[in-house]
């Protein structure tokens, strides 16, 4: 076996060993730990605040959106950092191919913009 595999196999052995641990230990805590369910431990708990009506509530999409935008642009920054430290290597032609991701990303946020997403109401 070569010393790649050989890494490898050590890196498997050991995630195999903490699944097993893992799974031994919470298959031996249900079975040792008392089960004396309660009104009071089933009920749900928010904050100090007794539940009150009913535990569905339905949320604007808007809300989503947002949050999906956010990410979306958050993740799209991740790509831009390993770029700016490497600059000088990818010359021109990663200048060029970093202005058309940018322009493409302006162009997303100008249309979530236009369509009001971006307002917190």
């Amino acid at each position: 076996m070569s010393d790649f595999l050989r890494d490898y196999a050590i890196v498997a052995i050991f995630g195999g060993l903490a699944v097993l641990l893992v799974g031994t230990f919470i298959g031996v805590s249900g079975f040792i730990r008392p089960n004396r369910p309660t009104k009071a431990k089933v009920e749900n708990y928010e904050s100090g605040v007794d539940p009150v009506g009913d535990s569905w509530s339905q949320s604007q999409i808007r809300y989503y959106i947002f949050a999906l935008l956010f990410v979306m642009f958050d993740v799209e920054a991740v790509f831009i950092f390993p770029w700016a430290t490497r600059l000088e290597a990818y010359g021109l032609f990663g200048l060029v191919e970093m202005v058309i991701f940018i322009f493409i990303l302006a162009l997303g946020l100008a249309y979530a913009w236009r369509k009001g997403v971006l307002r917190w109401v």
